[in-house]
């Protein structure tokens, strides 16, 4: 994994409905509040920057889990993502282009990864279920939209982080492709 070119820090208040402060290297970026609805569960958020456009995370209608959207306030389509069943823990994140992927870190780590479907890991989120700072460090270039979404997600599904991720196999260059006998 390279170095993280840039990294963001979320730090939340608030339980029912909290509000993530948004900053970087320079200073706050903006401010992100969930809202719920009348039964508890997440309906969306809003990001307000300091400076730039505000964008909306609706809840898209469903029943499965991490069905949200991203637009912006002119009620263009930026993201959306889609959590297959119940069962399985990876989330897709679809952008217009190729989607991507965000994941458990493996082990009993606590945090996700974003992955693309080509050039692996693009960003990781850091977080802790008993803390109310995270962080998410940004390995590739990509739109910080694109990062605020990942962290939305991320954070719904933070008691998610007590079961371990799934371990990764790597396949020595050696036995990437078995060689055929004659026999």
């Amino acid at each position: 994994m390279s170095d993280a070119i840039q990294t963001f820090t979320f730090s939340s208040t608030g339980l029912f409905r909290p509000r993530h402060i948004v900053s970087d290297s320079e200073g706050k970026l903006g401010e992100l509040r969930v809202r719920r609805n009348r039964w508890g569960v997440i309906a969306g958020a809003t990001y307000r920057p300091e400076k730039g456009e505000v964008l909306e995370f609706r809840r898209d209608p469903g029943l499965l889990r991490a069905q949200f959207s991203m637009w912006t306030a002119d009620r263009e389509w930026l993201s959306s993502s889609l959590r297959w069943s119940f069962f399985t823990r990876p989330v897709t994140i679809h952008t217009g282009t190729k989607p991507q992927t965000l994941l458990p870190l493996p082990g009993f780590r606590s945090g996700w990864k974003l992955m693309a479907p080509k050039t692996g890991e693009m960003a990781r989120l850091h977080g802790s279920l008993l803390s109310s700072k995270s962080s998410i460090e940004v390995h590739r270039r990509m739109d910080f939209e694109l990062v605020l979404f990942a962290y939305f997600l991320g954070t719904l599904t933070k008691c998610e982080f007590l079961f371990p991720g799934p371990v990764e196999h790597r396949v020595k260059e050696s036995q990437a492709s078995p060689s055929k006998s004659a026999g």
